[in-house]
């Protein structure tokens, strides 16, 4: 028997949880800027209603398990993988359809830990009657949610970043040419990486070379676009840049102090003409504070998670300034020289006791290429 906060849960128990992490797993793509939760209602040993939050505003996965159950709710247990809600959003709250449906027991994989909710679900639950438990499978539900917990937690999106590049290192040839270096395997998988962020940033030398689009071009993940973020301290880009002339947000990010003092506001004027939006944050020594953007990125936009898709300089700033959470390093099976452009821009360190130390969590391959991902 598994035991949480001296409360004694079987292995089936476990097993009904699993099947409400996967179900929660649905949602990925769709539900942000709210968690992926799943839940399970099982009633005499059998399932007799499931379901999962399949998108924002819409009801939570608590609402289509007890639609699916009906009458058979009675007297069940709910399996589900985060608290059930307890306050008045965009949906009534979740714990008080449980109470209403007369269900028996909840079992929860973890608390809450956005403040409006914080434990005041499982009270109102237990205050109605019902059995809760809490904690069974905890550290797959938090894996499930990285990004919701780490702007409720940490008020900074769960950053990750991804490079693409040769085996030595080499992200673009000396006269900057750099497609393809990956397959289309590759490729693909970074497409489905950007369909899962809130937000896909880039720095305004990616812009101004390369002229990307940062869209989710997969047919299957079209609907689920993140947010751009081109980061811009002096306002270089492009107006005709074909990101700025695409369907779906543009968020430009430039020196506060620009806008203060008025700085490049016709090209302002042209860029919100276009639908974008700009707005400042302070710089330190010319170049935007990536801690102050971070929270900026959270607290005003809600992003839970934020892929950093750019350039050397930048992608290395984040990695220098230990902004990251995971490194998404595709190599691909080339070599391109020493003239080539490098990965990472960092400083260089002048021990090796100063050199960053990355943990290997995974690698896959894809196609010819390979997918290494690391954390700090």
């Amino acid at each position: 028997m598994l035991e949480f906060a001296s409360v004694k849960l079987s292995a089936q128990d476990a097993s009904w949880m699993a099947q409400a992490l996967r179900l929660a797993e649905r949602g990925l793509f769709s539900v942000r800027p709210n968690p992926a939760v799943g839940c399970v209602i099982v009633n005499d040993g059998n399932v007799v209603g499931k379901g999962w939050h399949i998108r924002a505003g819409e009801p939570h996965a608590e609402v289509y398990a007890l639609r699916a159950a009906g009458a058979q709710a009675g007297g069940a247990t709910v399996y589900v993988t985060l608290e059930p809600c307890s306050h008045h959003g965009r949906t009534p709250p979740c714990c008080d359809a449980l109470i209403a449906a007369g269900v028996a027991r909840v079992v929860v994989a973890m608390q809450d830990p956005n403040p409006q909710v914080a434990g005041r679900g499982l009270a109102r639950l237990r205050n109605a009657g019902i059995d809760v438990s809490v904690g069974l499978m905890a550290d797959s539900a938090r894996a499930l949610n990285p990004g919701f917990l780490s702007r409720v937690e940490r008020n900074r999106p769960f950053v990750r970043v991804k490079v693409a590049a040769s085996l030595d290192g080499r992200t673009a040839l000396s006269n900057g040419q750099s497609k393809w270096i990956t397959g289309e395997a590759a490729r693909a998988d970074v497409q489905r990486l950007r369909a899962r962020s809130g937000a896909v940033l880039t720095g305004v030398d990616t812009v101004l070379i390369d002229d990307p689009l940062l869209t989710v071009r997969l047919p299957e993940f079209e609907l689920f676009q993140p947010l751009r973020v081109v980061l811009d301290s002096r306002l270089r880009s492009s107006v005709d840049a074909k990101l700025f002339a695409s369907d779906g947000r543009v968020l430009v990010v430039t020196c506060q102090v620009l806008i203060d003092e008025g700085q490049q506001a016709v090209k302002i004027a042209l860029l919100q003409a276009k639908g974008v939006e700009v707005i400042g944050v302070p710089c330190v020594d010319g170049r935007i504070d990536l801690e102050t953007l971070l929270f900026v990125l959270a607290q005003d936009y809600c992003i839970n998670d934020l892929m950093v898709e750019a350039g050397a300089t930048l992608a290395g700033a984040f990695v220098q300034q230990q902004l990251f959470d995971e490194l998404w390093w595709y190599g691909a099976s080339c070599v391109m020289g020493n003239e080539a452009r490098s990965g990472l821009i960092m400083s260089t360190p002048v021990a090796m006791s100063d050199v960053p130390r990355l943990t290997l969590i995974e690698q896959r391959q894809l196609g010819v290429d390979w997918r290494l991902r690391f954390k700090p």
